[in-house]
């Protein structure tokens, strides 16, 4: 402070990587490979009525997994884009946020195109 004998002083805080983001990305993987499963057990079990049925429970799981990867990406960037001040903590991590959306997405696809298989299987 000018003309006072007190001073301020702001540390340097590093930046960190968005915790967001970086669960985004894991549940993102875990949606992809909950829906190769899905795929898995309806192609296997297509033909008889119980690999719908284990198709369509693994298929809600790969389904929450991906919308949840999804909403935690989209929050991870907002927060990544939202400026700080000086003191406060900076977070870094947009390729990783972006990814998380990316994979969540496609772990949605696959997860409900999996599940259309199994359903298609089954009926024929």
């Amino acid at each position: 402070m000018p003309g006072t004998p007190f001073g301020t002083v702001h540390l340097d805080v590093p930046p960190v990587t968005s915790g967001l983001g970086v669960g985004s990305l894991v549940a993102g993987i875990t949606s992809i490979m909950i829906s190769f499963l899905v795929i898995c057990i309806g192609v296997v079990g297509g033909g008889t009525g119980g690999g719908a049925w284990a198709a369509g429970a693994f298929a809600v799981l790969g389904s929450l997994t991906g919308a949840g990867a999804v909403v935690a990406g989209l929050l991870g960037v907002r927060q990544i884009r939202r400026p700080a001040a000086p003191p406060a903590v900076r977070f870094t991590g947009r390729g990783v946020a972006i990814a998380g959306i990316s994979c969540g997405g496609a772990g949605l696809l696959l997860c409900l195109s999996g599940l259309g298989l199994a359903l298609l299987l089954t009926l024929a």
